[in-house]
């Protein structure tokens, strides 16, 4: 699957801890409705055939409605089921062993926090970045906060698109004009609220607004 700009305007990752008795699919599925344009997977806990029951079902939805579906990390997993892609951390596998077993038809984000970090992903076959934690967030515990010079580096440094993640919600998601990016990726600001399908559609419109270049 080829990536486009437009994929990364809203990119929703996964997190079962604001299911509340909700299933993820149905959480997904409300994300989509109010216009997530990319869903990524991430799991830490679940044992492999519990991850790929619940990716079978995720990505079909994705199938449905014609936006690419990411693995975070299971690089294995992600051949397995022929997800969309698959993204991968600085501490998990290396970008460019992810890029060959995954093929060169196969979408590859990697996260990075400096320019350097963006040029070796680059380099190694990313067709997209990853860059945060640009605000202080809950969602992952070894974040690290990047400054917002540091993401125009990024973005000034490499061909590919980028996008923003870590604490973004609608009443910051403005700091982040003008900075280089394609979107933002996000998980509390649209799976932590209590209308999933409103959150998404305000935070489209405002990445809309904020991020599309003419």
């Amino acid at each position: 699957m080829k990536l486009s700009a437009e994929d990364l305007r809203l990119y929703a990752v996964t997190d079962r801890y604001w299911l509340n008795g909700r299933t993820l699919s149905e959480v997904v599925s409300e994300a989509i409705s109010g216009g997530a344009t990319m869903i990524q997977l991430r799991e830490k806990n679940l044992s492999h055939d519990d991850f790929k029951r619940e990716a079978l079902e995720i990505q079909a939805l994705c199938r449905e409605n014609h936006i690419p579906f990411i693995i975070n990390d299971d690089v294995e997993l992600a051949c397995e089921i022929s997800a969309d892609g698959v993204h991968v951390g600085q501490d998990d596998m290396k970008a460019g062993n992810a890029r060959k077993l995954i093929g060169n038809e196969k979408i590859l984000g990697v996260s990075v926090r400096t320019a350097e970090e963006a040029l070796e992903a680059e380099r190694q076959g990313a067709d997209y970045l990853g860059a945060g934690a640009v605000f202080h967030t809950g969602s992952k515990d070894d974040a690290v906060d990047i400054t917002h010079e540091a993401l125009r580096e990024i973005c000034r440094a490499v061909k590919i698109p980028v996008v923003a993640i870590g604490g973004i919600n609608a009443g910051n998601i403005h700091i982040l004009e003008g900075s280089g990016i394609e979107g933002v990726a996000v998980i509390s600001a649209v799976f932590a609220s209590n209308n999933i399908t409103e959150a998404a559609g305000e935070l489209r419109g405002l990445s809309e607004k904020y991020f599309a270049h003419d």
